[in-house]
């Protein structure tokens, strides 16, 4: 992420209105809620810590964010830091759907409830909540797009998110629930290029090698079509290929109003960031959970250059 995405990331972030009427503590005297996010250099991630932070603050809570890029070992360092620490709560967006339940079930047992974020892990009854976009239902909206401006005969690449979390997966069916009613698109390169744009570009170079003829890129996320879309450009292939991505991050956005991507589909992190750390107050405040379900899906929307007019922030998308 270049400075001035960062730069313009963090004035966006401080902009964010406040999100709760209720007048807020000063800042720490609720004690520590313990953010933890993957990877902050992804705008996705940044923003989620951002929000989750800022909302903390609001209500009243000193917040920390940390990373742990992925690694289970660096999370359970950061889990075992927030416990050391006295968090009243922990934030997580976990680093793999089965590697990661061992690190909840910690925080739990020594009696920190744990609120999941954008991603999952594969056992319920142990996180208080687990609040993720409708990955289902994002892809299924893409796919849809992808096809009206592809057409029902194309030669086409997939690239994929990191097999570890389950939204790579979710968004990969998603896609072929709909793209398999059409024979005549033929798939000629599908490859893992783990929610990274570099390797989004590593891999886009390699595929245009072995094949001199594609017409769109269908992306499990938007750091890796724009690694596509570079690579794409670099060799003066971009034109005429249709490009689709997922998240709804500000460079797609900029991209798209560019006309190099086609479309993005908005995961609602702003919304289900905030939503986390106030059902965590609620139950530091009362002792149960705000949701009785566990599992929280928040519908995504489509981002096409005829409403990137109404993206006022980033991940928000005005009604």
């Amino acid at each position: 992420m270049t400075n001035m995405t960062r730069r313009s990331l963090l004035v966006a972030s401080a902009a964010l209105p406040l999100l709760s009427t209720r007048m807020a503590f000063a800042a720490g005297d609720k004690g520590l809620i313990s953010i933890i996010v993957n990877d902050p250099a992804n705008p996705y991630w940044f923003t989620e810590g951002q929000v989750a932070k800022k909302t903390a603050e609001q209500l009243g809570y000193t917040a920390n964010v940390s990373a742990h890029k992925g690694d289970t070992n660096v999370e359970s360092n950061l889990v075992d830091a927030a416990i050391t620490n006295g968090a009243k709560a922990i934030i997580l967006d976990p680093a793999n759907a089965n590697g990661s339940i061992g690190v909840v079930k910690k925080a739990t047992d020594a009696g920190i409830p744990v609120f999941l974020v954008n991603a999952e892990i594969n056992q319920r009854g142990i996180a208080k909540a687990q609040l993720v976009s409708n990955n289902a239902q994002g892809a299924a909206i893409g796919a849809v797009k992808w096809v009206s401006l592809v057409g029902d005969k194309a030669k086409y690449v997939e690239l994929l998110g990191n097999p570890a979390d389950n939204n790579a997966a979710t968004r990969s069916n998603g896609y072929h629930t709909v793209l398999s009613q059409y024979p005549n698109l033929d798939m000629v390169a599908q490859q893992v290029a783990n929610w990274d744009r570099t390797q989004g570009y590593n891999k886009m170079q390699s595929i245009m090698q072995a094949n001199p003829v594609i017409n769109a890129v269908i992306s499990g996320n938007d750091e890796m079509a724009l690694g596509a879309i570079a690579a794409l450009k670099e060799a003066n292939r971009l034109k005429g290929v249709i490009v689709g991505g997922f998240d709804g991050s500000p460079d797609a956005v900029d991209a798209i109003k560019k006309g190099e991507m086609a479309y993005t589909v908005l995961q609602p992190v702003a919304i289900f960031s905030k939503d986390a750390v106030e059902q965590a107050d609620y139950y530091i405040r009362n002792g149960k959970t705000k949701v009785k379900t566990e599992k929280q899906l928040f519908d995504c929307t489509l981002i096409t250059k005829s409403n990137t007019d109404k993206y006022t922030a980033p991940f928000t998308l005005s009604s």
